[in-house]
């Protein structure tokens, strides 16, 4: 089992910036790739970025692409997305998720076996 506790959001501005945090516990954090999520009003679960066991890849959705940046602590067993550049169109629950397949890419929630509760990050316009 791996608990995943995101943090970090909250409401901004449109063109504001937030970081989101997700403080892994459990299993050997290092063993997982981790990816973010987000499911916005009257939208489906979409990706938003990933990031590889050890951080040497990252992937983007392109809604984020530019914007976000996804990057990871391995001695601190957390994974952080850096949002600038906010839009309202990013109004959103924000979700980490672990992924037993440490490398290469996967935008497809279902191959995520972990997943925190969320955090909501609300952009006004």
């Amino acid at each position: 089992q791996v608990q995943l506790v995101e943090s970090g959001g909250g409401l901004v501005q449109t063109g504001g910036s937030l970081r989101l945090s997700c403080a892994a516990s459990g299993r050997i954090f290092s063993n997982y790739a981790m990816g973010w999520f987000r499911h916005g009003p009257g939208k489906e679960r979409e990706f938003v970025a990933r990031i590889t066991w050890n951080g040497g890849a990252t992937y983007y959705a392109d809604s984020a692409k530019g914007r976000f940046t996804i990057a990871r602590d391995n001695g601190k067993n957390t994974v952080y997305l850096q949002m600038n550049s906010l839009k309202p169109e990013d109004t959103a629950v924000y979700y980490c998720a672990a992924d037993r397949k440490m490398t290469g890419t996967s935008d497809v929630w279902h191959e995520y076996e972990y997943w925190g509760q969320g955090t909501q990050v609300t952009v006004s316009s």
